[in-house]
């Protein structure tokens, strides 16, 4: 279990929801679009949802727990973009089944 520490709050994510995290906030900081980010914590975490606007102007830290970085799943990340351009913002959304066909 990774944390994204962000604005000085830690929030705890997996490692490989944390990598796929990572290359869209990059995508859409870079290129200079701010966004929010939404998702529900589950029953064993005590439930509820979360929502923070993320922003050039905010320190951003992943932390892996992991040694290794997870492979890519391009659907996934392409999803997860399409999520953060729209008005509700970036949905963390479970992965989908990535494509025998499509290389990572």
């Amino acid at each position: 279990m990774g944390t994204l520490n962000y604005g000085g709050q830690d929030f705890e994510f997996d490692d490989r929801v944390l990598a796929h995290l990572q290359i869209v906030f990059s995508t859409k900081l870079r290129r200079s679009e701010n966004f929010f980010f939404s998702w529900i914590l589950p029953l064993e975490r005590g439930s509820g949802r979360h929502s923070i606007w993320i922003d050039n102007g905010v320190s951003i830290h992943f932390f892996f727990t992991g040694s290794r970085p997870p492979a890519v799943n391009r659907e996934w990340v392409e999803s997860l973009l399409a999520s953060a351009g729209r008005t509700a913002g970036l949905q963390l959304t479970t992965e989908p089944t990535p494509d025998p066909n499509q290389p990572t």
